[in-house]
């Protein structure tokens, strides 16, 4: 029996492995021929590559980037810019609930708007509350807060036991982004 309904889906904590999850949740549903479109928050891919940008383009997913970067690794970035477009991002996204043509929607590190005050949790929860019906909806991002998981119906926390980044060890190009 299929399942018509669209389910809001979390992926937070501080372990690695939030987005990772998010792009094989995308990858999955193009195996089954599903529209996928991939919003990214705070990321410089022209800075740190285009990783799984360019292979979910190549898979069909519809990929776009609002507020590149984040002052905590970049000091040189207006603040008050991120917050214009996390709310330029805001109104593209009720675009697309109005287009109504993705069966699934990631919000990479949409959290991370809200916790660093660039977005108001009212403005994402207005987000989760009018979505349309049968779209997977995914946000990634640290810190969740208690009324976004209320609203979803699927919430991983993915912990940090362990990391090689604790011991110095930078990320690795492939393997960590």
């Amino acid at each position: 029996m299929e399942n018509k309904k669209g389910f809001i889906q979390i992926y937070t904590g501080n372990g690695k492995g939030k987005t990772t999850s998010a792009v094989g949740l995308a990858v999955r549903a193009r195996a089954y021929d599903l529209k996928v479109c991939y919003i990214y928050f705070h990321k410089e891919p022209d800075r740190w590559g285009h990783g799984e940008h360019t292979s979910l383009k190549k898979l069909g997913v519809d990929v776009f980037g609002f507020a590149k970067g984040h002052p905590l690794f970049d000091k040189d970035i207006n603040s008050q810019k991120v917050k214009d477009e996390c709310l330029e991002a805001i109104n593209f996204i009720k675009k697309i609930y109005i287009e109504n043509k993705y069966d699934v929607l990631i919000l990479d590190e949409i959290i991370i708007s809200i916790r660093d005050g660039f977005l108001k949790e009212e403005e994402v929860i207005d987000i989760l509350n009018t979505k349309p019906e049968k779209l997977e909806l995914i946000l990634t991002g640290r810190s969740a807060s208690k009324n976004i998981i209320h609203k979803a119906d699927l919430v991983s926390e993915i912990e940090n036991i362990k990391h090689p980044y604790d011991s110095g060890i930078q990320g690795r190009k492939g393997i960590d982004y």
